[in-house]
Formats: structure tokens, C-alpha cells, sequence
């Protein structure tokens, strides 16, 4: 709620958040409904809103060797789990963005897991998660964000993988200055692929420098 304040003075327009930024993983259902009160009423007194969402599927230890495709079946499982809350809570306060960025896909495990499960692990939990949204009559989008060094690297990457989907009209991409220049391409290009495909549902603009990892 602070944070909300502090943009509002700064004249944004909108905020965006991980699902735990917003509510800790070990949250009360009491705490839950206190967080998103004050939330609420923080985005009322500034006017901003909530554009997009996301799910924090990267910091937890559990996911060191990815969430929807991770060898563990209870962690792909919680990751479905902890990703349908989070589009609950995104719906709850207006998003139309729902943003997934496999930021433990494939990274450092090319040893560990067969690339062509993990991929139809990810199709299928992106399929699931089309119909959950579908089930519940959310008005969502949903955008896949590449980056270097993980599973759909490049825009490229994320287009050929929405063909192969249920639901590709439900699914575009979210590009990201360092994410897209990590494997080594142009920004610009990018960017315009994904618009001339009528898939650019979301961006993310940051002043990184490139580089292999996020920093």
C-alpha cells in the first residue's frame, strides 16, 4: 500500500506485482484479507490501477529445477496450485495481463531433465491454466516472457510454442529489454514480430545492461 502511494505521488499509472510481493506465501486467510484491504484502498486514493499480474514461480527453493516442468510432479502441481490463486487475486483487482516468465525453465538443468517432456509439461500446464480462466469467466490474456538461457528463449520461440496450444488466441508475448538482449538480439525486432503477429500483449522496458542473467 505504501509502495501504491509512493507511485501515485511519482504520477504512474498503474502497478504490477508478483503474487507473493502482495501476499507472503504464509499469509492467514485474516492477514490475506487485511493486505488486500489496504491494497484496495491504496489504489482507490491514488487512482492507479492494476494492469497485469504475475506468479512468483522462481525465488522458492522448491522450484530450483523449475515449476511447470519440473521432474516432481507435487511441484508442477503446486506451481498450477499457487498460479490459479494468483490469477484469482490478479481478476480480483482488474487485471486483464496475466504475465509467465519461466525464470527456473530450463536454466542451468539442461543435465537434468529430457527438453521435449519439459515442453509438453509447459503446453499442458498452459493449457490447463486457459481453461481454468475459461472455467471462470476471466477476462484474461495471457503473455509468455522470453529470456536467454531458459525454455522459449527469444520471441520466436514463445510464437512457435503458442501454435502448438489449445487456446492460442488466449496467449501472446510480453517482451523485455534485458530478457530479449540476454540471447544476444534486437530489442526492436522483437517487438515488432510479436505486433506484427498480433501478439504483443504486454511489455516490460528496464535500462539493464545485457548480460547472460538477470542482475
Amino acid at each position: 500500500a505504501d509502495l501504491v502511494r509512493l507511485l501515485g505521488e511519482g504520477g504512474a499509472w498503474g502497478v504490477n506485482y508478483h503474487d507473493s510481493d502482495l501476499i507472503p506465501v504464509d499469509a492467514t486467510p485474516a492477514e490475506a484479507e487485511a493486505i488486500k484491504r489496504d491494497f484496495r484502498k491504496a489504489l482507490s486514493e491514488t487512482g492507479l490501477v492494476v494492469p497485469m499480474a504475475t506468479t512468483d514461480l522462481f525465488r522458492d527453493a522448491v522450484f530450483k529445477d523449475g515449476a511447470f516442468t519440473s521432474n516432481d510432479p507435487k511441484v508442477r502441481a503446486y506451481a498450477l496450485q499457487k498460479t490459479m490463486k494468483a490469477m484469482d487475486l490478479g481478476v480480483e483487482f482488474g487485471a486483464k495481463v496475466y504475465v509467465f516468465w519461466g525464470g527456473r525453465e530450463g536454466t542451468e538443468s539442461d543435465a537434468t531433465k529430457n527438453p521435449a517432456e519439459a515442453g509438453k509439461r509447459f503446453r499442458e500446464a498452459l493449457n490447463f491454466l486457459c481453461e481454468y480462466a475459461r472455467d471462470q469467466k476471466y477476462d484474461l490474456k495471457f503473455a509468455l516472457e522470453p529470456r536467454g538461457d531458459i525454455y522459449l528463449a527469444t520471441v520466436g520461440h514463445a510464437l512457435a510454442f503458442i501454435n502448438t496450444l489449445d487456446h492460442p488466441e488466449m496467449v501472446g508475448v510480453n517482451p523485455e529489454v534485458a530478457h530479449e538482449t540476454m540471447a544476444g538480439l534486437n530489442f526492436l525486432h522483437g517487438v515488432a514480430q510479436a505486433w506484427d503477429a498480433g501478439k504483443l500483449f504486454h511489455i516490460d522496458l528496464n535500462d539493464q545492461n545485457p548480460g547472460r542473467y538477470d542482475q
